[in-house]
């Protein structure tokens, strides 16, 4: 709880019985009200492990809905139990736990309503081992979505967020894609709706366990960014009607 306002945490998992453990060992639950994670059809036992470890709510897809779907069970989830601060955190542990106490400052402060843990910002991305092909994708991708959308971030691609649940009740999240691209349509609309959005610094880290997808599909990710972006300058001129901003 932060000055009367619930706090919760949100984890999208797929096999990750490996890194939950440490991932939540960090999770600052003197501050953090409840946690909620979504197995998304795990080959492994992380919903086993999640509910043995004293998680609040472990929600289990019978069959894989992909990260978009993920994270739909995750913030309806989070609304239902009444949530007024939501941080996704990975349990792949890519992401350190140790910034949810500022970004909930930040929320709870009522500074930002939307808070993004920035790989790029310094240079954290790098020294944590991110391939140079996702780090120069990330680069032109964001550079690309600022001129077309019209903001300013330091990057549109990292999993380390945080939500006020008004921001979660305005947009139009359920409309969004089951597979990656749901992240970057969830920006869109945040910005579509003139949320500021504020980043802090995040520290990051891959190795064999930590979530990743392969060039194939960051290559079919990086064509869904592009086509949000145009989505949202299209739209914000009247060409077209989009769901996603409804």
């Amino acid at each position: 709880m932060y000055k009367g306002k619930k706090v919760v945490v949100v984890m999208p998992a797929y096999n990750a019985a490996a890194t939950l453990k440490q991932t939540l060992d960090e999770v600052p639950m003197d501050l953090v009200d409840e946690v909620i994670l979504c197995d998304d059809a795990s080959k492994d036992d992380t919903a086993t492990l999640a509910r043995s470890l004293g998680i609040n709510h472990v929600i289990v897809h019978e069959s894989n809905k992909g990260y978009g779907g993920n994270q739909k069970s995750l913030y309806n989830k989070s609304l239902e139990i009444g949530a007024d601060i939501v941080i996704m955190v990975h349990p792949d542990y890519q992401y350190t736990p140790k910034l949810i106490p500022s970004m909930v400052n930040i929320i709870g402060e009522g500074l930002y309503e939307v808070v993004l843990g920035s790989r790029i910002l310094g240079k954290g991305a790098l020294r944590g081992g991110m391939p140079i092909y996702k780090y120069i994708a990330n680069r032109f991708l964001t550079a690309t979505q600022n001129l077309l959308v019209n903001y300013k971030l330091s990057e549109y691609h990292t999993g380390y967020r945080a939500f006020s649940s008004n921001v979660l009740r305005t947009i139009n999240f359920n409309a969004n894609s089951d597979d990656f691209v749901f992240d970057n349509q969830m920006l869109s609309q945040i910005i579509y709706k003139g949320f500021d959005i504020g980043e802090v610094t995040c520290p990051t880290k891959y190795f064999e366990e930590a979530s990743s997808i392969n060039f194939r599909r960051s290559s079919i990710y990086g064509l869904g960014v592009l086509k949000v972006s145009l989505t949202h300058l299209f739209s914000k001129l009247g060409i077209i009607k989009s769901k996603l901003y409804q």
